[in-house]
């Protein structure tokens, strides 16, 4: 099951690496915005995750250059159990001044990023 997984990774990787979503054009000066505001967000993810892909070919055809964090490693995924509540990927930790919120559903994180940043 573990080569299962592991060929099935590689072969998601490798066709999201073939067909890549072209990045949205903003001027400079607003995707300068754009960068401003994604620096309060970031990506908890694994690589080869389905899920974790497709918020990663959203934010590439928004151009959001947003930080990832592999969630396999051990400190990122006691982090994401005691603040975001449990070790589930993709999941989008979103900075507001003082608040954090934890966002876990590909679709849901995908949306929330439309709507922001479209």
């Amino acid at each position: 099951m573990k080569i299962i997984r592991w060929l099935l990774g590689r072969l998601i990787l490798t066709l999201n690496f073939i067909f890549a979503p072209k990045k949205r054009k903003r001027t400079l000066e607003q995707q300068q915005t754009v960068d401003q505001e994604t620096q309060s967000l970031q990506l908890y993810q694994f690589q080869a995750c389905p899920f974790c892909v497709k918020v990663r070919r959203a934010m590439r055809r928004n151009a959001l250059n947003i930080q990832l964090v592999d969630a396999k490693q051990t400190d990122n995924q006691q982090q994401l159990a005691e603040q975001g509540g449990k070790v589930k990927v993709p999941c989008l930790r979103i900075e507001e001044g003082n608040k954090v919120t934890w966002m876990y559903e590909s679709s849901d994180i995908i949306a929330y990023l439309d709507n922001r940043f479209a």
